[in-house]
C-alpha cells in the first residue's frame, strides 16, 4: 500500500468526522466515527470532555497500518474553541493530514498547528488562542504501525 492512498483515504475519513461533526456515544462513554472505504477503515475514539484523549486508527485489508493518539483541553471550558477546531481540521494540508494546517483564523480565534516528521513518524501540538490568550492545547503524536512480516 502506498503512502499517496493512506493519505487520501485519511483526508476522507476526517473531514467526514469528527471535522464534520459526525461521532457517536459508545457504550463505554466513549465517542467515536467510523469510514470505510475499498480496503481502507477507520476509527477514531476519544474519551472526554475536558480533558480529553484518543485514538486514530487505519487498517488496511483488516490490518493495523497507521494510528495517531491525542491528549488536550479546552481551558475556557465553554466549547467556544471547539467550532475553530473542527474548521481548521477541515482544513488538513494533503501532504500532513494527521491534524489543521499550520495556522487557521478563524474570527477572534487562531489554531496554531506544530509538528515534525511525516505522515510515516510524526509528533505536534496544536492550539487555540483568543486575544492572544490559549483557549485550547493539544499533543499528538503516530505514524505507520505493524510494518514488519512474522
Amino acid at each position: 500500500m502506498d503512502i499517496k492512498a493512506l493519505k487520501q483515504f485519511l483526508i476522507k475519513a476526517k473531514k467526514g468526522g469528527y471535522a464534520a461533526g459526525n461521532q457517536i456515544k459508545e457504550s463505554d462513554d466513549s465517542y467515536s466515527t467510523r469510514f470505510e472505504e475499498e480496503d481502507f477503515k477507520f476509527h477514531d475514539n476519544w474519551f472526554g470532555g475536558e480533558p480529553f484523549g484518543g485514538r486514530e486508527v487505519v487498517w488496511f485489508k483488516n490490518k493495523p497500518f497507521w494510528m495517531m493518539v491525542y491528549y488536550g483541553e479546552e481551558f475556557a471550558h465553554d466549547e467556544k474553541a471547539i467550532p475553530t477546531l473542527r474548521k481548521a481540521l477541515s482544513q488538513m494540508l494533503d501532504d500532513f493530514p494527521a491534524r489543521g494546517p499550520k495556522i487557521f483564523k478563524d474570527g477572534e480565534f487562531t489554531y496554531k498547528n506544530n509538528w515534525i516528521g511525516s505522515i510515516e513518524k510524526f509528533s505536534g501540538e496544536e492550539s487555540i488562542s483568543k486575544n492572544r490568550k490559549i483557549v485550547y492545547n493539544a499533543k499528538y503524536a503516530g505514524g505507520l504501525v505493524d510494518q514488519y512480516e512474522d
